[in-house]
């Protein structure tokens, strides 16, 4: 059986943070405001594969209510996830996704972010899918305020 899962996550830009997009840390005069560390990529990631699940979204599973998470890596959210995924059965058979943002450059940084994902989701970096564009300045995104991320999963029964 498969299932599939949508995720999107947007953070404005905080000069109080680092800036951390899927794991990786982008050098960049700005961060991203959250609770957490504000991976917006790893965030969408989180909530397409709770939503393929059927299982809310990553503020019912990580509450920013909860002190416990904050500051925490979002690669520990992907961790934990990925532990209900296969106590549901399930396994990655792919992800992709859409960082949208008009500066940083992303593209510099992909395979790196590939590399961490792939380690928190015990999958195949190939499994995974990133690609960066901008919003020709419209939006929240084009007038620099912000980062945001769109990320598809595709679940599968384990055989």
């Amino acid at each position: 059986m498969y299932k599939i899962g949508f995720g999107f996550d947007a953070h404005r830009f905080s000069k109080d943070s680092k800036l951390i997009i899927g794991g990786v840390e982008i050098p960049f005069e700005f961060g991203l405001k959250g609770h957490s560390d504000a991976d917006v990529l790893s965030h969408a990631i989180c909530d397409a594969l709770l939503g393929a699940l059927g299982e809310g979204d990553i503020g019912s599973h990580f509450p920013d209510s909860d002190p416990k998470y904050k500051g925490m890596s979002s690669l520990i959210f992907l961790e934990e996830t990925m532990t209900l995924l296969k106590e549901r059965g399930f396994e990655i058979e792919n992800l992709d996704s859409v960082i949208v943002c008009e500066r940083p450059k992303i593209a510099p940084h992909i395979q790196n972010m590939k590399e961490k994902l792939s380690s928190a989701l015990e999958i195949s970096s190939k499994s995974i899918g990133i690609k960066a564009t901008t919003t020709d300045k419209m939006g929240f995104t084009g007038r620099g305020e912000g980062i945001a991320a769109h990320a598809v999963a595709l679940i599968k029964t384990k055989d």
